[in-house]
């Protein structure tokens, strides 16, 4: 059953992907259910595009966007005019294919579907079809089976339009080898750079050159507001500094909680494996045994050799060179039958014949650690730091509101909350408005809060702010700063600094294309060149973009070529490329992707183009006076 899909699973995939299909619970694409009555947005072959079909869209393809981006994911980036395009677009390409397949009459009978469901392990229940598990998963979906299975019925349609295009897609072979190989050629380069540095002692800027700079650029040269602050901090971690545990405190939780500090039993083993893969056949399953019994018998006449009989025999790379000493272990740290033999033994008893998934086991057991609780003395610390935690927590919940409320009515200065409640108070530096603070004043909240009037023209105290959890900060404003603009004598030699290596940086440009013109005609040029060294088209590492795209765009006809870019921190490199060394390399591991990649992109412009003739076929027409509402 669809062979075009199966086939060709992964060009089918980079296909959904470019028309970004928001992905169902099957691992099938869906495209986004229409329905109601709301406003047209597009239209494709008289098909309508509702707002509530692009606000499902777009709904999903922010939820993919914020599982992807993670925390870091605002509103504003996932609500962008770009993002809404490229969700219309996706509509209008989901319905162009849905056109195509009702037209082409392509259906999936019911015997498929259901081959289909029964096949998703998502339906299964010990590898078979689950119809309550099937029937749970379409409630969950809000839907009713039948309006489940066609809409199922028409992703798996798609499915096979789109499979139809990945089946006739085809790259030439010819084409396709010289697409390789110029991926994968190499070319030695040299290079010689020219700094603005080099050019400094021909520079003249005019007398007015910094002033003019500074009086047109003075919004550089700002000094936001600031503001230097002393602030108090209550938390929970300081506070368990306060509390004190008695020795009689500890030795009650001690007593009461023993199952807490209740050590299992522990054992110790050695063994001797005899392996036997997953797919062993019966005889290799028998043979595999007799050798295991074998070697047992050896065992059990010289228990004294077991340890050599584990490096000679076993097939257990982890502990054979050990003797097959597996270390200490407790329940439920390995395999039921091998933990089943290992805690029946006695210590220094050898096991009978052990089977696992692994093989064939001979089990030695060598220690036994039996259950015990553990000693106050070898808990004393944590226990400490135990009730000192619960302390903080509770003493915090009981001070939290009120040291909010001493800082909010008292809010001429900190020394009350400092005083009441045994803090510290700390000072900072200057802080820039806009700018992070450090540590505890590190947060918006807090920083918003002392760069308001209140804060500083009324001198009072900012509410206490959680700056993290269970750390409560308030601050209060000592010196303020307006805004203001550096003075031009304190800027000036930093100004003629940056005018003079902009215009050094212009002759060092100027000076690399005169002499790149002069080495393209055959001419010398004055340059020093470093040693030569070899850059592969793919990852050429510390090396510009740039600069591997001049060099592999160079003409390399006639040996050495030339070529040079504008450095990014001014000046100009050059490059002198004295061989070209073709891929030969038949059996480069890079190949096989490199082909499969190059597949992939002609294939992707085969289903671009079949998308651009659907359009043609289906027109489309967007409704951008209701687009652009939704877009605002």
């Amino acid at each position: 059953m669809f062979d075009a899909v199966r086939n060709n699973r992964r060009l089918v995939q980079v296909f959904l992907a470019l028309i970004t299909l928001p992905f169902a619970f099957w691992g099938v694409e869906s495209y986004v259910r229409s329905g109601g009555n709301a406003g047209e947005i597009a239209s494709v072959g008289g098909s309508k595009i509702t707002s509530r079909d692009f606000q499902q869209a777009l709904q999903a393809q922010q939820e993919k966007m914020r599982a992807s981006m993670g925390p870091g994911a605002t509103p504003e980036m996932l609500d962008t005019p770009q993002v809404r395009r490229s969700v219309l677009n996706s509509l209008i390409n989901q319905r162009l294919i849905m056109l195509q397949v009702a037209k082409a009459k392509v259906g999936v009978s019911d015997s498929q579907l259901f081959q289909f469901i029964s096949s998703v392990p998502t339906l299964q229940e010990n590898g078979k079809f689950s119809r309550e598990r099937y029937e749970a998963v379409v409630a969950a979906q809000g839907m009713s089976k039948a309006s489940f299975e066609a809409k199922l019925r028409q992703d798996l349609a798609m499915q096979q339009a789109v499979g139809a295009i990945a089946e006739s897609s085809f790259s030439g072979q010819q084409t396709g080898e010289h697409w390789l190989a110029a991926m994968l050629e190499e070319r030695e380069v040299s290079e010689a750079t020219l700094t603005p540095q080099q050019y400094l002692g021909q520079v003249t800027l005019a007398a007015t050159a910094a002033k003019d700079h500074y009086d047109a650029s003075k919004a550089a040269y700002a000094i936001p507001e600031q503001v230097r602050v002393e602030f108090v901090v209550l938390s929970q971690s300081q506070l368990e500094d306060q509390v004190n545990v008695s020795t009689e405190d500890i030795q009650a939780w001690h007593g009461a909680h023993q199952d807490k500090y209740k050590q299992a039993e522990q054992r110790r083993a050695s063994h001797i494996l005899i392996s036997t893969p997953k797919n062993a056949t019966a005889a290799d399953v028998a043979s595999a045994k007799k050798r295991a019994e074998e070697v047992l018998a050896q065992a059990q006449a010289k228990p004294a050799t077991f340890a050599a009989l584990a490096k000679q025999y076993s097939q257990d790379p982890g502990s054979a060179q050990k003797g097959g000493d597996l270390d200490w272990f407790g329940r439920g740290a390995m395999v039921k039958t091998f933990e089943d033999a290992a805690f029946s033994l006695k210590e220094g008893e050898l096991s009978g014949i052990v089977r696992s998934d692994f093989g064939f086991h001979i089990i030695k057991l060598t220690g036994v650690q039996p259950e015990k609780v553990k000693s106050l003395d070898e808990v004393r610390a944590d226990i400490t730091h135990e009730l000192r935690s619960q302390a903080a927590a509770k003493k915090y919940a009981e001070l939290a509101e009120n040291f909010s409320n001493t800082v909010y009515e008292q809010p001429d200065s900190l020394k009350p909350a400092a005083d009441k409640f045994k803090l510290k108070i700390e000072q900072s530096d200057w802080l820039a408005k806009g700018s992070p603070g450090k540590e505890l004043i590190n947060n918006p909240k807090l920083l918003s809060a002392l760069f308001s009037d209140d804060a500083i023209k009324n001198k009072r105290n900012t509410e206490a702010v959680e700056v993290s959890p269970k750390t409560l900060v308030s601050a209060h404003v000592l010196e303020y700063r307006p805004a203001s603009v550096r003075p031009f004598e304190e800027v000036r030699a930093d100004i003629e600094k940056k005018l003079a290596l902009e215009e050094a940086g212009k002759l060092s440009r100027k000076d690399g294309e005169n002499k790149l013109a002069h080495l393209v005609k055959g001419e010398a040029a004055e340059l020093s060149w470093g040693s030569a060294r070899s850059i592969p088209r793919l990852g050429a590492q510390g090396l510009p973009a740039a600069a591997a795209k001049a060099i592999f765009q160079t003409e390399t006809a006639k040996l050495p070529a030339y070529t040079g870019i504008p450095a990014t921190a001014g000046g100009y490199i050059l490059y002198r490329i004295s061989h070209v060394k073709p891929f030969t390399g038949a059996d480069d591991p890079r190949a096989k992707a490199l082909r499969q990649q190059y597949a992939r992109i002609v294939a992707g412009e085969e289903f671009t183009a079949w998308l651009a003739v659907l359009r043609k076929r289906y027109p489309v027409e967007i409704n951008n006076k209701e687009f652009e509402a939704k877009d605002h």
